[in-house]
């Protein structure tokens, strides 16, 4: 495997039914209103869109997301993409005890000039920053879906 290349595999848990975890998954207009890391999203058409990323490290990746496929009831989704980042991310959403798992899969190769020079020294510091985004993500997501809290009026106020 090059220093360019990536394979990272991470396990979300969500209190939430699948189906709800999936369609916002398949949202990704609406990404940047939970995961904080994601700053835009620009739909290309129906099945592309154009992200661009930047968790804690002073860089942003651009790359186009597209469907390669969407199976609501097998929980199964994969896009393929291109730009700073080449390869596809594909994950499957089931159910856990305690409401959805997502597990996610992505085999990527990095585009970016300046992080491909950068690799030889710094492919633990990318990890991290990856590794610091997901779990923004997770969080985020876990937020996003979970119900508001009711306002409970105070005995004796």
């Amino acid at each position: 495997m090059s220093l360019n290349q990536y394979r990272f595999r991470d396990v979300w848990s969500v209190s939430a039914p699948t189906a709800r975890v999936f369609d916002v998954l398949v949202d990704l207009i609406n990404w940047p209103q939970w995961w904080p890391d994601i700053r835009t999203v620009h739909q290309l058409d129906a099945d592309t869109a154009e992200l661009t990323c930047r968790a804690v490290l002073p860089y942003a990746l651009t790359f186009r997301l597209h469907r390669a496929e969407q199976d609501h009831a097998a929980g199964r989704l994969r896009v393929d993409m291109t730009g700073d980042l080449e390869g596809y991310c594909e994950g499957v959403v089931d159910t856990h005890t305690t409401g959805a798992r997502l597990a996610i899969d992505q085999r990527v190769v990095v585009n970016k000039p300046l992080l491909r020079t950068l690799a030889p020294v710094a492919r633990p510091i990318f990890r991290a920053n990856h590794a610091a985004m997901m779990w923004r993500g997770q969080r985020g997501l876990r937020g996003y879906l979970s119900p508001p809290l009711q306002h409970r009026p105070q005995v004796g106020a």
